[in-house]
């Protein structure tokens, strides 16, 4: 694992939130992306080379809308930066982890993501990320 990519933040109001944390952060938010597949909105901030990304459920049964829903808002996920995430996954895999998906799968800014379960990662929701290669 290279860093951490960013922490995610899970919100009831992505515009409301996004309005609070340019203000905290003193940035504004860069880019906002619904990932539909995973039912959820998101926005990202970035400051110095810290990113967060805010989480809003886009449907009732979204991960997100489960999350706030159990827990309230607050930090949701972290996300490490890999350079080869099918590798990371088998490792991971081999040292006894339980990842929450068998394949990566498109995630939000131009990523590659997988989920380890919380259960296996010391009660903390840990994405894989890598970024997506552009096509020439």
């Amino acid at each position: 694992m290279n860093k951490i990519e960013h922490i995610g933040i899970a919100v009831s109001d992505l515009e409301a939130a996004g309005s609070l944390y340019e203000k905290l952060l003193n940035t504004t938010v860069y880019k906002i992306e619904e990932v539909v597949t995973e039912g959820v909105k998101t926005a990202f901030l970035q400051s110095g080379p810290n990113k967060i990304e805010l989480l809003e459920a886009s449907s009732a049964d979204s991960p997100i809308a489960k999350f706030i829903a159990k827990k309230g808002e607050g930090i949701h996920h972290i996300a490490f930066e890999v350079d080869d995430i099918k590798a990371e996954m088998a490792r991971l895999k081999g040292e006894g982890f339980v990842l929450l998906n068998d394949e990566p799968k498109p995630g939000a800014d131009n990523k590659l993501v997988c989920f380890v379960h919380p259960k296996t990662a010391g009660g903390v929701l840990v994405e894989l990320v890598q970024e997506l290669v552009p096509n020439p």
